[in-house]
């Protein structure tokens, strides 16, 4: 969500003065109304990385959007018209057309899943690829494999267990920082207004919430996209786990031996 112009407080943009000291990539390159796809974040993280010599630090949350650029990871193309055909279709009429087309289709994706299926007929409609040959595809194969396609050393640090704690500081943080006013400043199309924090102060703003009731489900969100994140990347064996340390010298010190051990 940092691509995002304007989103600075929700988002723990870094400062200017941040961004001064160390050269940032990925930051303020979308407005709030664009729809800033994970093929978009891959092409343009990609095309930073060939133009800097030297090591990159790859850092953030979302590890879609990590695999994204590091390993091949394919993104079959959209069309909205073909989009809206297949959703007007029913479950057993999208699931028969898979079927007739690919009658392996089953082993390779959840039948039960309509949204899983529904992409499947549309990627299948425009590009003609079955859901049995984009899984036996040699990329698909080294993603499930966890194959980088840039080789990279990756680390992580243990969230701890004091996370609500710590989640109701940040938001409280902020808040104090101002990030009502953001929200209200802001005009956020349908990929930035899901955000946490923005998609629960939206409402307030409008006078359709109160804040106390905003605050509670930014903390809930926010502790559910930590869980989903760190299930996501336990999966992933190439990351060297480090435990939690309450300070950020602390953190600093655990991470710097770990690199330090790994590039000597």
């Amino acid at each position: 969500m940092q691509v995002y112009r304007g989103m600075d407080i929700g988002t723990a943009k870094p400062s200017a003065e941040e961004q001064a000291r160390v050269p940032h990539f990925m930051v303020d390159v979308a407005d709030p109304t664009d729809t800033y796809t994970v093929a978009t974040f891959q092409q343009v993280a990609r095309d930073a990385l060939k133009s800097h010599e030297g090591r990159l630090l790859v850092v953030g949350g979302s590890g879609l959007h990590m695999r994204a650029v590091l390993d091949p990871l394919d993104f079959p193309p959209h069309d909205p018209d073909v989009r809206a055909a297949v959703a007007g279709m029913s479950d057993d009429a999208r699931v028969a057309e898979l079927l007739e087309a690919d009658p392996a289709a089953a082993e390779v994706i959840d039948m039960r899943n309509p949204r899983r299926v529904e992409r499947a007929v549309e990627v299948l409609r425009i590009t003609g690829l079955t859901p049995s040959v984009r899984f036996n595809h040699p990329n698909a194969q080294q993603v499930r494999e966890y194959v980088p396609l840039i080789p990279f050393h990756a680390f992580g640090i243990d969230p701890g267990d004091r996370l609500e704690a710590r989640a109701r500081a940040r938001v409280s943080k902020m808040l104090d920082h101002g990030l009502m006013d953001e929200v209200a400043g802001l005009e956020l199309g349908e990929t930035a207004g899901q955000a946490v924090g923005y998609k629960q102060l939206r409402p307030v703003v409008e006078g359709k919430a109160q804040l106390a009731t905003a605050v509670e489900d930014i903390v809930r969100a926010t502790l559910a996209l930590a869980k989903r994140q760190r299930t996501f990347f336990r999966r992933d064996p190439r990351i060297t786990w480090l435990p939690w340390a309450d300070t950020l010298d602390g953190r600093y010190v655990a991470l710097r031996a770990a690199v330090d051990k790994v590039l000597s």
